[in-house]
């Protein structure tokens, strides 16, 4: 079965270097064009096409600005492929490209669909907070992840596990779930179940707003956004020393229960504790990043940084 593979990111590098190690190499692979990285602005390839040409060097790498062209169809169609593999690519399919193929374009989504369509499922899972997650395979339609599902794989997510945790949990199930279903193609035994339109959800690209802390709100919600947003973007908030306002980013904690006290209150548990109350309990800090600086644990924060200089309040 000859295959064209689309994908950007290293979750997508993750299912190509599992497809080539499985003997599956594709006919040809698209990723986005390169980007300007840095200060420096110089453009570097994404991290599909950087893995490709170390251990592909014969398979050609297509990056064009736009896929759903008719002359980037044509391109396609010279190479005659069975089946498009889409894992995080980053640009909507149009119809007359996934009408290219004989057997489709199946699609790798790291939820389980209807639940959680849309860009970032993954976060939304650390977000809400579920206590399990997983990946579906789908074939691909023009309506965002709503295509009939092809394969489904569950794993626990536990209350601490943080978005790199995740994200590598599901490079591993979603790789074993695609050559599965590849293997279903080719035994011709696909089973297609429609999703339930009326238990979709969304989950939506992350604004840099949502990633603020308030501390208003719960400690356990608060907890949430740190371990999805760890450590790009990261939850952020405003820190005062000596006055000055500068930007933390909290990269670990953990919570406990109600302290009855300000939300935003600086608490004074030990001189190596950097906790915050907030609107329902309390957030401890465990791993930060001050603006301009490396990440430090608490200790080593509160080293350079002495309590008494330290507010999270500017009326503090």
């Amino acid at each position: 079965m000859k295959i064209i593979f689309f994908g950007t990111p290293d979750f997508a590098t993750a299912h190509l270097q599992a497809l080539v190690e499985a003997k599956i190499v594709p006919c040809a692979i698209v990723t986005r064009p390169d980007r300007p990285v840095g200060r420096s602005k110089t453009p570097e390839p994404p991290p599909v096409k950087a893995w490709a040409q170390k251990h592909l060097p014969n398979v050609p790498v297509l990056q064009p600005d736009r896929c759903s062209t008719p002359e980037f169809a044509s391109t396609l169609q010279q190479f005659g492929a069975d089946l498009f593999v889409v894992v995080a690519y980053g640009e909507i399919i149009k119809q007359f490209i996934l009408d290219l193929p004989p057997h489709g374009v199946i699609n790798v989504h790291a939820s389980l669909l209807p639940k959680y369509r849309g860009a970032a499922p993954m976060r939304h899972t650390l977000l809400n907070g579920d206590p399990e997650t997983g990946i579906s395979i789908i074939q691909l339609v023009l309506k965002m992840d709503a295509g009939d599902i092809l394969s489904m794989k569950k794993i626990p997510v536990p209350p601490d596990m943080t978005y790199p945790e995740l994200e590598n949990g599901l490079k591993i199930l979603g790789s074993q779930a695609l050559l599965e279903v590849i293997a279903d193609f080719e035994q011709n035994r696909i089973t297609r179940i429609p999703q339930d339109p009326t238990q979709a959800t969304l989950a939506p690209k992350i604004t840099p707003e949502q990633c603020r802390i308030d501390w208003n709100r719960s400690a356990q919600t608060l907890h949430n956004l740190v371990r999805a947003m760890t450590p790009h973007p990261g939850a952020f908030c405003d820190i005062f020393i000596r006055g000055n306002k500068k930007r933390l980013k909290i990269l670990r904690s953990s919570f406990s229960a109600h302290i009855p006290l300000p939300p935003g209150t600086l608490l004074a548990k030990h001189k190596h504790d950097l906790s915050v109350a907030c609107g329902d309990g309390v957030l401890h800090l465990l791993e930060v990043q001050l603006e301009g600086k490396t990440p430090m644990t608490a200790e080593q924060f509160l080293r350079g940084y002495p309590r008494d200089v330290l507010s999270f309040s500017e009326a503090q």
